[in-house]
């Protein structure tokens, strides 16, 4: 049987202004800038939308000084997407730009790796360095979806949809996982925070978040096993994202079509 064939946006909702070295474990020599994007992605075919990461509120990108640009999860509507009729939706981890906004979905059913639910409620937590990345309202928030029967738990590889799986990579935070989805130009990965950069997997340099630093270079790793090529691989947070792909049309700087060809 053939598998189905999505098309799949990424959807840029705010930035940071940054430095090399605050990207790259051990620093780096360039005192260069280095900005960051916050996207979240979506795979739409006839029979369904599935989102992947929701964002964070413009509450915390205050809180954090965060550019932020637009709501992510109302951005849906610009590739023609209801959030109220969304029925899955995968968090790649329950860092605060990843999970935030997920009580804008009314219906739909959250696909987390269970060993970061662990993470996140769990003895690591006490130590401000781990929970830094993570909004205490938003993981209580996804346990409350636990009770409501709206998390559906992976534990290793899996699949959310036909032509859509998940793949748990950890490294950045103990439950990662990135995503697979099958277009016409064959499968895209979507590696979420397995990858920050591109030049954080091309040159071997892990990001400066980590939990486990091995695993995380295992992470670039199974990357590139998932992907049929380097070009097939969507860092979580690269500008150049925005640059190699062409945009929807009319909707330039804000979505583009990942289904597509990059440019380079």
């Amino acid at each position: 049987m053939t598998e189905p064939e999505y098309h799949v946006y990424a959807l840029r909702y705010a930035m940071r202004d940054a430095k090399r070295a605050e990207h790259f474990i051990g620093g780096d020599p360039h005192d260069a800038p280095m900005p960051m994007d916050y996207f979240v992605w979506a795979a739409v075919n006839d029979d369904r939308a599935v989102i992947i990461d929701t964002g964070f509120t413009a509450e915390v990108a205050a809180k954090r000084k965060r550019n932020y640009l637009r709501c992510p999860i109302e951005s849906l509507k610009l590739i023609g997407v209801d959030p109220d009729k969304v029925e899955d939706v995968v968090i790649s981890h329950l860092h605060y730009d990843h999970v935030g906004s997920f009580h804008k979905f009314s219906k739909a059913k959250f696909h987390l790796q269970e060993p970061e639910m662990h993470y996140a409620t769990g003895r690591y937590m006490k130590y401000p360095k781990l929970r830094h990345s993570f909004e205490v309202e938003d993981v209580v928030g996804m346990v409350r979806m636990n009770f409501a029967e709206r998390v559906v738990f992976h534990n290793g590889d899996a699949e959310v949809a036909p032509g859509i799986t998940v793949h748990a990579c950890g490294g950045h935070s103990m439950g990662l996982q990135c995503v697979r989805v099958n277009t016409a130009r064959g499968r895209v990965v979507l590696a979420s925070d397995v990858t920050h950069f591109y030049e954080n997997m091309e040159a071997g340099r892990p990001f400066t978040t980590a939990f486990h630093i091995g695993e995380m270079l295992e992470g670039f790793d199974k990357l590139r096993a998932l992907a049929p090529s380097p070009k097939h691989i969507v860092p979580g947070h690269d500008p150049e994202v925005m640059r190699r792909y062409p945009a929807l049309p009319g909707q330039e700087g804000i979505v583009v079509e990942l289904h597509r060809e990059p440019t380079k």
